[in-house]
């Protein structure tokens, strides 16, 4: 069966009633895999829990846990009209906040985190289905954790996840519903694990190449990608389709409604992607796909908490071997780089994880001098850039030239221009190519 796979954020399933919409998007006669994020606000008050056992403060763990637990209740209150419903409601909140409570009574460890990590989606999930019950349609719950797992490099076991994902599937040829869990996972040992922040994304992507499904829809409350960012700039539009690498670009530099794991499973397997609004489903949303979109700029995001180190050799000309060396300190401390840049005598680059500041500096120091600069943003101008055809890059610049610019990388890519800026310019620089580039005031 050649299914659909739709995915619902947390501000989706981010109340009884809009856990009630679910069905106007999901129930039709077309097969289809529903994975769902936790409720909205669950994953963040399940973190909070989790710094409190960390600390030892097992009253304060206890306290999150009761109201989040009232949440809940609240939320059973509103969803289930049938008693038969409430009372199955009610007891499995009543068995994930008790197990819950279980880890405020021994030690705690990442491995207890990742376990109480993984809540909201149970909940979420399960309560859909409870609620597809009560309205007397048909589904299936597939326990994500039956099939989705990582392997030893913490990468998606495909052929497993294929495999078992398959096997689910197998005994419910009749069914067409499918609901399951966005985020979690289990690691090669077998542990409760998870694809982190923006996992739900990636999980849909994993299991829509693994089923080799007609499309991946990804449904969020924005009516698909913007050509900026509609938090900063008032006016922006959605764009209708992009290219696998064009969306990848955005997606990667701030746009903030597709997660930059999710394309990579998808683009493998060619197949489409679809950006969706919960809120408006009759709007077109934006197409991701293999597709040769037209020449010229699509979009333009941002990408905040960036370090910018420049590095000058002791020598008047670089060295042979010495960006290799300087590659080799970034890569010992599991530190990627963002942006390039080179001249004679000095190399400037930025990362957007600055955990391992120190250490590369360190070594850094021992072969050359170095400055930092933090607080920077990269502006992320995505589109069909051909080298061969001129302008693009003046009107970039050109729409910037108020912004002082700290770098500029422009020719690694035929998609994306990237030009970094102190943090305290972004709002400016965004409305500034809003203007230039989009002809928005």
């Amino acid at each position: 069966m050649n299914y659909l796979v739709q995915k619902f954020g947390g501000t989706s399933v981010g109340s009884a009633q809009r856990i009630k919409d679910l069905v106007q998007l999901t129930v039709n006669p077309e097969a289809k895999i529903v994975v769902l994020s936790a409720m909205s606000g669950t994953t963040n008050a399940l973190v909070g829990i989790c710094e409190q056992l960390y600390k030892r403060n097992m009253d304060a763990a206890k306290h999150l846990i009761d109201a989040l637990h009232a949440t809940y209740s609240n939320v059973i209150a509103e969803l289930f009209s049938k008693p038969e419903f409430l009372t199955k409601g009610e007891q499995l909140i009543s068995n994930h906040f008790n197990h819950l409570q279980s880890f405020t009574l021994d030690m705690f460890t990442v491995n207890e985190e990742k376990a109480i990590l993984a809540q909201g989606e149970l909940l979420s999930t399960a309560l859909f289905h409870y609620y597809l019950e009560e309205c007397g349609i048909p589904s299936v719950l597939l326990p994500a954790l039956n099939f989705m797992r990582l392997d030893a490099r913490e990468e998606p076991d495909m052929e497993y996840i294929s495999k078992h994902l398959r096997q689910e599937l197998e005994p419910h040829k009749n069914n067409i519903l499918f609901i399951t869990q966005g985020y979690i996972c289990r690691n090669a040992y077998g542990e409760i694990d998870n694809l982190k922040r923006g996992g739900s994304d990636y999980t849909a992507s994993i299991i829509g190449a693994a089923i080799q499904s007609k499309e991946i829809q990804i449904w969020t409350d924005i009516d698909g990608m913007h050509n900026n960012d509609p938090r900063v700039v008032s006016q922006t539009h959605p764009i209708q389709e992009l290219s696998f690498d064009e969306a990848a670009e955005l997606a990667y530099f701030g746009a903030k409604i597709l997660h930059p794991t999710c394309i990579l499973p998808a683009q493998k397997a060619n197949i489409p992607v679809r950006l969706k609004n919960t809120m408006d489903p009759k709007a077109a949303g934006t197409l991701i796909a293999n597709i040769q979109t037209s020449e010229g700029v699509k979009a333009v995001a941002a990408k905040d908490g960036i370090t910018a180190i420049t590095i000058r050799s002791d020598r008047m000309l670089l060295a042979h071997g010495f960006l290799r060396a300087i590659f080799e300190i970034f890569e010992r401390h599991k530190t990627s780089i963002d942006m390039i840049t080179t001249s004679e005598v000095a190399v400037s680059l930025t990362i957007d994880n600055a955990s391992q500041l120190k250490g590369i500096l360190d070594e850094i120091k021992e072969i050359a001098h170095v400055e930092v600069d933090e607080n920077q943003t990269i502006i992320c101008v995505v589109g069909q850039l051909p080298k061969n055809k001129s302008g693009i890059g003046f009107k970039v610049l050109e729409s910037m030239k108020d912004i002082p610019v700290r770098m500029v990388s422009y020719g690694g890519s035929a998609n994306n221009i990237s030009v970094l800026v102190s943090s305290e310019f972004k709002t400016a620089a965004l409305k500034a190519l809003n203007k230039g580039l989009f002809n928005y005031n």
